[in-house]
C-alpha cells in the first residue's frame, strides 16, 4: 500500500513538472517587462548624460559591483570616500578647492547612475530567470533575451573601464571609451525595444516597407556616437557659431593630426564638423521619407519628422550656448526620442520570430 501511494506521488510530481515545462509563455507579460526595462535604460542614458555634463563621473574612484549598493552612511565613511577622491588626478589638477560638501554634490550623481545600473540588472535578471525556467520560451526569443543579458553585463564592465581611464594621469576619461559606453547603452536600448516590438506587432504599415527605416536608425546612432566624441573631447565649447565654424564651412586645421585618418576621431574641429554633417544628413533623410510616405498618415512617422526638426534645433542651440548643461542634456534626450521612433517604425515592419 505504501509503495503504491509513493508511486502515485512520484507520478503526480512528474506530471506536475511536465505540466510546468509545457506552460505557454505570456507574451504580453514578457513584452511589458521588456518595455519597463527599456524605460529604465532610457533613464540610465539620460542620467549618464547629466553625470557627464556636470563632470561628476570621476567622483567615485573604486568599483564594487556586488557590495557597492549603499552610499557612505556615516561621517567617517564620507571622509574615507573624500580622501580616496583627493588622490585622483581630477581633484589634484582641477578640483583641489573642493571641501566635503562640494564633493558630495558630484558624488550623488555618479552614485545614482551606478545604483540605477544595478537596479536595471536585477529587474532584468530575475524575471528573465523566471520566464526561462517557468515557461517554454521559443529558442529564438530566448536567444535574444540571453544576448541582451550578456550585453548588460558587458556594459557594466565597460563603464568601469571608461572611468578608470580618468583615474591615471589625466582628469578626463578617454573619449573612445566614452563613445563606446554610450554606444553600447544605446544599442542595448534599441535592441531591447526592437525585440519587444517584434513580439507584439505583426502588421505591415508604410507602403514602402518598414525596412527603409534601418537607414535613419543607423544615421541617428552614428550621429550620437560622434556627439559622444564631441563631448569626450570637450568640443562643445568651441566653434560656437552656426552654420559656419570659425567663419568657414570647414574650419582650419582639420587635417593637422598625423596619420590623417586620426583626425576623424581626435581633431576637435573635424569631429564637430562630422557631427553636424551627420545631423544634417539624418534630418534630410527623415524628411525625405516623410514626404514620400506622407499619404500613409502614420502618426509615428509624423512624430519622427517633428522630432527631427526639434532635435536639430536643440543641436543648434547647444552650439550657440557654448554647450549649456541643460540645453545639451535636452539635446541628448531628443536624440533618444528620435532613435526610439526610428526603432519603432523599423520594428513594426520587421517583427522577430517568436516561434
Amino acid at each position: 500500500m505504501i509503495r503504491g501511494r509513493y508511486s502515485s506521488f512520484v507520478i503526480s510530481s512528474i506530471n506536475f513538472s511536465a505540466a510546468l515545462s509545457r506552460a505557454e509563455p505570456s507574451y504580453t507579460l514578457i513584452r511589458t517587462w521588456l518595455y519597463v526595462c527599456c524605460g529604465l535604460v532610457f533613464a540610465m542614458v539620460l542620467l549618464g548624460g547629466i553625470t557627464r555634463l556636470t563632470e561628476s563621473g570621476l567622483s567615485m574612484v573604486d568599483w564594487h559591483p556586488v557590495t557597492g549598493w549603499l552610499p557612505p552612511m556615516s561621517a567617517v565613511a564620507w571622509a574615507d570616500a573624500f580622501d580616496a577622491y583627493r588622490g585622483s588626478p581630477e581633484f589634484q589638477q582641477l578640483n583641489f578647492w573642493m571641501e566635503l560638501e562640494d564633493f558630495k554634490r558630484i558624488f550623488w550623481l555618479e552614485y545614482l547612475h551606478r545604483l540605477l545600473g544595478r537596479v536595471i540588472g536585477l529587474i532584468y535578471l530575475l524575471p528573465f530567470l523566471w520566464f526561462l525556467f517557468r515557461y517554454r520560451i521559443p529558442m529564438r526569443l530566448a536567444g535574444h533575451l540571453v544576448f541582451l543579458l550578456a550585453l548588460g553585463v558587458a556594459q557594466g564592465g565597460l563603464g568601469w573601464y571608461m572611468v578608470k581611464s580618468g583615474l591615471v594621469d589625466q582628469p578626463s576619461v578617454s573619449h573612445y571609451r566614452l563613445a563606446a559606453h554610450l554606444g553600447l547603452a544605446v544599442f542595448i536600448y534599441g535592441y531591447m525595444l526592437y525585440t519587444a516590438i517584434g513580439i507584439s506587432e505583426k502588421l505591415r504599415g508604410i507602403t514602402a516597407g518598414q525596412s527603409i527605416f534601418v537607414w535613419p536608425t543607423a544615421l541617428i546612432f552614428s550621429t550620437m556616437i560622434w556627439g559622444a566624441f564631441v563631448s569626450g573631447l570637450d568640443g562643445g565649447a568651441v566653434f560656437n557659431t552656426f552654420p559656419l565654424m570659425d567663419g568657414r564651412i570647414i574650419p582650419h586645421g582639420v587635417f593637422e593630426i598625423s596619420p590623417i585618418w586620426l583626425n576623424i576621431f581626435e581633431n576637435i574641429g573635424l569631429v564637430q564638423w562630422l557631427h553636424r554633417a551627420l545631423a544634417i544628413a539624418t534630418v534630410a533623410m527623415i524628411l525625405a521619407i516623410w514626404w514620400r510616405e506622407r499619404a500613409a498618415k502614420s502618426v509615428a512617422l509624423n512624430l519622427m519628422a517633428i522630432f527631427a526638426a526639434v532635435q536639430f534645433s536643440l543641436g543648434v542651440l547647444t552650439i550657440l550656448s557654448g554647450s549649456s548643461i541643460y540645453i545639451a542634456w535636452a539635446h541628448q534626450g531628443g536624440a533618444m526620442v528620435l532613435f526610439s521612433l526610428a526603432i519603432y517604425l523599423w520594428g513594426t515592419g520587421r517583427p522577430i520570430a517568436i516561434a
